[in-house]
């Protein structure tokens, strides 16, 4: 029989370092956003544009080559309030993160909505993107610091539903 006062358990710190080097598609995604275009890829077979890029369909499993712009508003398919603090994240609690589905695009990407009350924001709701000052651009998305709703009327379910 183990003895009852034996280790149990040991907080170990751990630390992880890695350099990301991005592939041909997600650096022309990363330039692109750098000149202040959202850029994606369509797939030759199937003819869905996915934004970021990823090289490949992911529903086809061939290569994407063709280069497509795609429009920095979009329709939030999904969302969610955050209520819990985070010491790598220094935004007001409660907030909104979110799916949005940009125009031109067929998979939604995640991110976050301001300049609206967290409990107005809605499934189907059109928002646009709001970029830094042009001299701050980089190769980042943070070039995009936030969404923000358009004022236009909301897109019913059954033109999105597909896209959860």
């Amino acid at each position: 029989m183990a003895d009852e006062s034996a280790i149990q358990s040991i907080v170990t710190p751990v630390r992880m370092e890695y350099t990301f080097t991005p592939g041909a598609a997600s650096q022309r995604f990363l330039l692109g956003l750098a000149a202040g275009k959202l850029m994606g890829q369509r797939c030759p077979e199937c003819r869905k544009v996915y934004v970021p890029p990823r090289g490949a369909c992911p529903r086809c499993g061939v290569a994407t080559r063709d280069e497509v712009e795609v429009a920095d508003r979009g329709t939030v398919t999904t969302f969610c309030i955050v209520r819990v603090p985070s010491e790598n994240i220094d935004l007001e609690l409660p907030y909104t993160a979110a799916q949005i589905l940009l125009d031109g695009a067929d998979i939604p990407f995640f991110a976050l909505i301001q300049e609206c009350p967290w409990d107005q924001v809605r499934m189907g709701m059109r928002v646009e993107a709001v970029w830094r000052p042009e001299a701050e651009w980089g190769p980042t998305f943070e070039n995009i610091r936030h969404f923000r709703p358009t004022g236009e009327p909301d897109v019913p379910f059954e033109r999105f539903q597909q896209h959860l």
